[in-house]
């Protein structure tokens, strides 16, 4: 079974933990390691020839154009996180739609190569965004990895689809999910992240052996760059529960992709969207 693993291209600084403490106008003071931690994500995936797709920030394509083109000659799809790391459902549909074109054309520019996917900030599109996906399709987008179909007090769709869905009618545009288990009635969410870097690897192993074989379905993992930089600043104001969730086992996170990047197959999501299209066809 061919996975997908995915990166969301941004900096420590901009994350959603973080967003109640740290201004957007002090980004630019800040020290930026996103260059530095994404090509050492590209050394990481070149360890064991791996291929992914990285969903990036336009404000991070915008600073750093030779990024862009680094992840593209090293056979990886690049694909749009939005510009500024905001979440979908604080836009109105005229601004999401906006949002998008900025940011498309910034990470386009950069890349030399058309981008056809896309991932919410902090997984919000959801029950309030209805015309979010819509606004996707009609901008010409294959698919989005949007959806984190489970209850959590950060993001989350519980009452979503757990796999691939068509959310447009009349559009063959995708919506892939990140990968959740479950655990007789109880759907856990099993995609990556904080979840991945947190919990012991047997969890994660068991959820993506569970997704692969009883399901018979492709798994959809992500991470961050920051994740895999334990020298990163330290943000003393920001909340404990936030602080915790941020910092905890950065250390061990290289580690852990490592044995996940041996484990399983993996490939870049636009392949994984190719093949869920053909089936939900047939």
């Amino acid at each position: 079974m061919q996975n997908a693993l995915s990166v969301d291209v941004e900096d420590w600084f901009q994350v959603g933990a973080f967003e109640t403490v740290i201004d957007r106008d002090s980004w630019d003071l800040r020290e930026c390691r996103v260059e530095k931690n994404t090509d050492n994500v590209l050394a990481l995936f070149d360890e064991s020839n791996v291929k992914g797709t990285f969903f990036t920030l336009g404000w991070v394509a915008e600073r750093y154009p030779e990024l862009i083109r680094r992840i593209v000659a090293a056979g990886h799809e690049i694909a749009s996180h939005g510009y500024g790391h905001d979440r979908v459902f604080t836009f109105t549909p005229e601004q999401f739609a906006s949002d998008l074109i900025r940011s498309r054309k910034l990470i386009e520019d950069a890349a030399g190569v058309a981008v056809t996917g896309y991932r919410a900030p902090s997984f919000s599109i959801d029950q309030r965004t209805p015309w979010a996906h819509e606004i996707l399709a009609e901008q010409g987008y294959a698919y989005s990895s949007s959806v984190a179909p489970i209850k959590h007090d950060h993001y989350g769709w519980a009452e979503a689809p757990r796999f691939a869905f068509r959310p447009v009618a009349g559009s063959d545009f995708l919506e892939i999910p990140v990968t959740t288990a479950q655990l007789g009635s109880k759907r856990l969410a099993a995609g990556g992240g904080g979840f991945f870097r947190l919990l012991p690897y047997a969890f994660s192993r068991w959820a993506i052996r569970q997704v692969n074989h009883r399901d018979r379905r492709p798994a959809v993992i992500y991470f961050h760059p920051w994740e895999i930089d334990p020298d990163q600043p330290r943000v003393a104001n920001a909340p404990i529960k936030s602080k915790i969730r941020h910092y905890t086992k950065l250390g061990v996170m290289a580690d852990k992709l490592r044995r996940l990047q041996q484990d399983f197959q993996w490939e870049r999501l636009d392949s994984v969207v190719a093949r869920e299209k053909a089936k939900l066809v047939a």
